[in-house]
């Protein structure tokens, strides 16, 4: 069930991105506005972005395979590796733009019709947006959480550039404000560009989960050793939605193997109860291995 609500969640934003497309571009066509051609071109990487998380949510809801034994996660950070990518691109063809109109400034054409025609695509990127949004953390989806960011930066940098060109429309001779604008998003969507493929490297690279998280199941983990055990050697990360956590339980050297079978089930049962699908691993080692040697007389 929740691959199917992630993989709705990317059709919706590829439909929106599709709707908001055409009409930033029609307000584009309609004005001549550089700042406008900014939004329209970051509405046309929100559509490849939504189709790339599209393919990745396809990947990595198939089963662990023989090849992949731990599953297709990883797939979703490649997604927003590629989504930062198109976006770094979209900025620097933005920023280009800005600055060649900024030398040749140019008074846009139809301001009223081209801001109504904005408001209303920003209108159904934020309303997409905040859906995504929920549906992103009921089901800890980093790729439909990324593309639902990437639109409410899109909204954001439109509200900006309508605000400019309303001022235009009062004040023609600021026309310097539309390339100025331009730059300005461009300029911010580097900024959302870069901390993508973070998260993108962060996930490949097998970042720890956060400090929250770990502490969380150290807490856990505490709570449910019996008198005379411990732990050590604790290790975490995630792919997707999957938290994978690792330790060595040090338990009595006179401890059953049945004993031990039934408290790393309680263990594994607790951590999964309060992370959201954790995968728990545990090596049991004989505490008498790891005793201090004995101080020399």
């Amino acid at each position: 069930m929740a691959m199917k609500a992630t993989k709705k969640m990317a059709l919706l934003s590829i439909a929106t991105s599709i709707g908001t497309l055409a009409l930033k571009f029609c307000a584009y066509f309609l004005t001549d506005s550089v700042s406008l051609l900014s939004d329209a071109l970051e509405a046309l990487v929100n559509l490849a972005a939504g189709l790339v998380a599209l393919t990745a949510l396809t990947i990595a809801e198939q089963p662990a395979d023989d090849r992949h034994t731990y599953g297709h996660d990883k797939a979703e950070y490649f997604s927003i590796g590629v989504e930062g990518t198109l976006i770094l691109f979209a900025a620097v063809s933005i920023i280009y733009a800005g600055w060649s109109r900024f030398l040749h400034p140019v008074l846009p054409d139809h301001l009223g019709w081209g801001i109504s025609v904005g408001l209303l695509a920003a209108g159904m990127n934020f309303a997409t947006a905040r859906i995504m949004l929920k549906v992103a953390a009921e089901h800890d989806s980093v790729t439909i959480e990324a593309d639902a960011k990437h639109l409410l930066t899109d909204v954001w940098t439109s509200a900006g550039v309508l605000g400019g060109l309303m001022v235009i429309v009062f004040l023609p001779a600021w026309k310097i404000l539309d390339p100025l604008m331009a730059i300005a998003v461009g300029l911010h969507i580097v900024v959302t560009g870069v901390d993508l493929l973070r998260r993108s490297i962060d996930g490949l690279m097998d970042v720890a989960l956060s400090p929250e998280e770990i502490s969380k199941a150290e807490e856990i983990i505490q709570a449910g050793l019996p008198a005379g055990a411990s732990f050590h050697a604790l290790r975490t990360r995630k792919a997707g939605a999957t938290r994978f956590i690792e330790f060595h339980l040090l338990l009595p050297g006179e401890t059953s193997v049945r004993e031990s079978h039934d408290l790393c089930d309680r263990l594994e049962e607790s951590i999964a109860g309060h992370l959201a699908k954790a995968s728990v691993t545990i090596h049991v080692e004989p505490h008498e291995a790891h005793a201090p040697p004995a101080s020399p007389r």
